[in-house]
Parts: structure tokens; C-alpha cells; sequence
């Protein structure tokens, strides 16, 4: 593994190892952003706070193959999410400690396409933009 996969992973760990520890502990301040249309809203924040942990224990264990299904995970997560993210910034809704401004809502809705290749770069799903040219 390069380098930079390696701390890119690293990274990976730490925050989604925090994120799933913060939905575990404190689910109901992730509710006022999720979407109407999601059933069991509570359950879903507890569930995927699980497989925030899960994945983030997937990426320090050496099976590759286990990392890279945690690579795809965290991406499709990133994009599950992006409705509530989405909710979050349009709606205005103040989640403490959480800024309610666009300065935060912009760049992090934005930033959303780059969680999904970070995870899947740092797990060798994808090799852009090393990939080498025929």
C-alpha cells in the first residue's frame, strides 16, 4: 500500500470510528435532520452507527478483501446520507455543536463526492488518480 492510502485509511478509522461512536451515543440529535420518508428513523441512526464502527474495525484488520468491502460501504454510506445532509442545510436546522451556516452546509455538501472516493481509494477499490496510462 502506498503512503498516502495508508494515512488516507487512517483517517478513515478515526472518523468514522467517532461518527459511529456519536450516533451510538447521542441518536436522537440526529433526528430532526432525517428525511420524513425514512422508516424508523432512531433505528436507522443506531444501525448505521454500527456500521460506522464495523467498517472503521474492517480497515485496521489486514485482510484486504475485508477493507475493500469496507471501502464500498463507507461510499455507498456517504451517499445514503446525503439526503439528511441535504435536509440539514436546506431546512436550517440547528443541531448543536453543529454551525448553522453555509460556511459549514456548503463545503460539507459539497465535500460529499470526496468522502465517497477517499473511501474508495483508500481501500484500493479505485486507483484514480494513479491509475497509469496505456
Amino acid at each position: 500500500m502506498t503512503d498516502d492510502r495508508r494515512w488516507l485509511r487512517l483517517g478513515l478509522i478515526g472518523l468514522y470510528g467517532f461518527i459511529g461512536a456519536v450516533h451510538l451515543t447521542a441518536p436522537d440529535s440526529f433526528l430532526p435532520i432525517m428525511p420524513d420518508w425514512v422508516p424508523e428513523p432512531r433505528g436507522v441512526v443506531l444501525v448505521t452507527g454500527l456500521c460506522e464502527i464495523a467498517a472503521a474495525i474492517a480497515l485496521m484488520l489486514p485482510w484486504p478483501a475485508l477493507r475493500r468491502a469496507a471501502g464500498i460501504g463507507l461510499a455507498l454510506y456517504a451517499v445514503c446520507v446525503f439526503p439528511a445532509n441535504l435536509k440539514h442545510a436546506v431546512e436550517g436546522i440547528s443541531v448543536p455543536p453543529i454551525p448553522d451556516t453555509w460556511w459549514y452546509h456548503g463545503p460539507r455538501l459539497a465535500f460529499q463526492p470526496v468522502m465517497v472516493w477517499w473511501a474508495l481509494y483508500a481501500t484500493k477499490v479505485i486507483d484514480w488518480p494513479r491509475r497509469k496510462h496505456a
